[in-house]
């Protein structure tokens, strides 16, 4: 090893960090490192924007602290002679955590979690599209015009999915020798889509490994001179890449690292499913809308929610179908709460976090979940549907006495700011759509 590679997530889930020489980290390993404050206000070109209390230009952008959680140290085997370790954010002053950095948001629910007594384990399953063309081939034709990685639908397709193992499959190769633990790969529901998943593990261990998974991804498909996105809605008239979300709570031994021995699923009473199994369902739903900036982030995500499109437009539940927002699967100690509604484009610490503080005030106030729903949910009048748009869902979101409750007031003023500027910044955009539609014929 000659390079460890230290970061943390910003609001998108972009990975920033630095790269140290390994010699150097070991002497700083208990001091960690500094940051720009200004990374938890800056946009998506890395300009600062305004309005943020956190952190401004009238307070000088001063320094956080990046503090490695050595529990995250691993091999980063798609890089040579690499490690790579996560940190936690905290202020420079005192140490504290940094309240509205992604993984604090996250540990204050898992604080909660285990304060209850539970032990949450969950998973997300990632899909993504794959084009022959390299990032910079994609940014210089404006992202149009790339050639995809298969040429027909994939879901479950082997030929196809045989086609493009000279990239998925070193992905999961690098993945499983990088402490990710793979279970498969498999063509999705659109032209060059795929999903590649990985197994379960407690809460935060899962969102560690879901940013690890996307960075080793770009990098190696950077090094192939290939490129993958992530975008929740790529094209229009495919279908969008989901982020399905799976979550249970346990109790026992079960620990950060991934070691479930010994606990039992509270879900499950070995017959049936339990109180805080319902409980928890009927919270999670009940402040989905609270919560739906957290789950659905971008403009492009509201692109997803299309009838017909395997991505979900109604708050129903039910067991094992795939046109509700919610589906429940598994039985018995695997049995788990499948949320459909998140796309790629998530931050994991975000989404999560949203779902398990939801769950765990569903709990608390026994808050019971609708009848299950059967039948086609896109069609139904009398299910509830899910935003349709950023702007409406950040007026909820900054309007929830819910989401102030189990979030804080800081976490909401600051992440409907962020929000907020993001409408702002796509409301004062000229699109192509526009060009093409109106500069001839208007």
């Amino acid at each position: 090893m000659d390079t460890v590679v230290v970061g943390f997530t910003d609001h998108y889930g972009r990975t920033l960090g630095k790269r140290f020489d390994a010699a150097f980290f070991l002497e700083t390993i208990d001091d960690g490192t500094h940051a720009c404050d200004y990374l938890m206000t800056v946009d998506m070109e890395m300009e600062p924007v305004a309005g943020y209390a956190f952190s401004n230009w009238s307070s000088g952008f001063g320094d956080f602290h990046l503090v490695a959680d050595l529990d995250t140290l691993r091999l980063a085997a798609w890089a040579p002679q690499t490690a790579f370790v996560l940190c936690d954010v905290e202020r420079n002053v005192d140490h504290h955590p940094v309240g509205v950095a992604p993984r604090s948001i996250l540990r204050r629910q898992l604080d909660a979690a285990r304060h209850a007594g539970y032990a949450p384990m969950a998973a997300s399953e990632l899909e993504f599209f794959l084009y022959r063309d390299t990032y910079r081939d994609a940014h210089d034709k404006g992202y149009t015009g790339l050639v995809a990685a298969g040429w027909y639908v994939e879901d479950y397709h082997l030929l196809q999915g045989a086609r493009v193992e000279d990239y998925v499959g070193a992905a999961r190769r690098v993945l499983r020798d990088s402490e990710v633990p793979v279970e498969n790969s498999k063509g999705e529901a659109a032209i060059g889509q795929h999903e590649l998943n990985i197994r379960y593990a407690p809460i935060l261990t899962m969102a560690d490994r879901h940013v690890v998974m996307k960075q080793a991804m770009k990098e190696l498909a950077d090094q192939q001179g290939v490129s993958v996105t992530f975008m929740a809605k790529p094209h229009h008239d495919q279908s969008g890449s989901s982020c399905h979300i799976h979550l249970s709570l346990w109790s026992g031994p079960g620990d950060d690292a991934g070691d479930d021995d010994g606990a039992t699923n509270l879900f499950s009473d070995g017959t049936d499913r339990t109180d805080e199994f319902r409980w928890f369902l009927g919270g999670w739903m009940q402040h989905l809308r609270d919560f739906m900036v957290l789950y659905a982030p971008t403009i492009n995500s509201y692109k997803r929610y299309q009838d017909q499109s395997w991505a979900p437009t109604g708050l129903a539940w039910s067991d094992d179908n795939r046109t509700t927002g919610f589906r429940i699967v598994g039985s018995g100690p695997s049995l788990r709460i499948e949320c459909r509604i998140p796309g790629a484009d998530v931050n994991p610490y975000l989404a999560f976090a949203a779902a398990l503080a939801s769950g765990l005030d569903g709990i608390a106030n026994q808050i019971e979940p609708p009848p299950a729903f059967n039948g086609d949910a896109y069609t139904s009048a009398d299910v509830q549907r899910v935003p349709t748009s950023l702007r409406e869902a950040v007026t909820v979101f900054a309007a929830s006495e819910a989401a102030r409750r189990l979030l804080g007031d800081e976490v909401v003023e600051h992440y409907s700011h962020f929000y907020r500027s993001e409408c702002d910044a796509y409301d004062s955009a000229v699109t192509d759509w526009e060009r093409h539609r109106y500069f001839e014929r208007i």
